[in-house]
């Protein structure tokens, strides 16, 4: 019987996840701005989306209205107070 043992290659595992930086200084030089133009384009997008949300809070505030009891508020209790001195004060 011809018996095979596994052996596991770590460095091709490491090649999937580690991709060479390309050689030709033109081709280097385009990956580079490819990757700044899509960071830059996902702050682009980031931005309207924030502004999106900020936008749908308030018209959501106004819509709702500010005055109108909501169900379940607590009411209102008044009550009176007086200043005390210092002096009268226990200790």
């Amino acid at each position: 019987m011809h018996q095979r043992s596994f052996r596991f290659d770590s460095a091709r595992l490491r090649d999937l996840f580690q991709p060479r930086k390309p050689r030709h200084p033109l081709l280097r030089v385009a990956l580079g701005v490819v990757g700044v133009a899509l960071l830059a384009l996902l702050v682009f997008f980031s931005v309207f989306v924030g502004a999106a949300m900020l936008a749908a809070g308030l018209a959501w505030k106004l819509l709702r209205g500010r005055g109108s009891a909501r169900p379940g508020a607590r009411p209102v209790m008044d009550g009176e107070y007086r200043v005390l001195r210092r002096q009268a004060l226990p200790r």
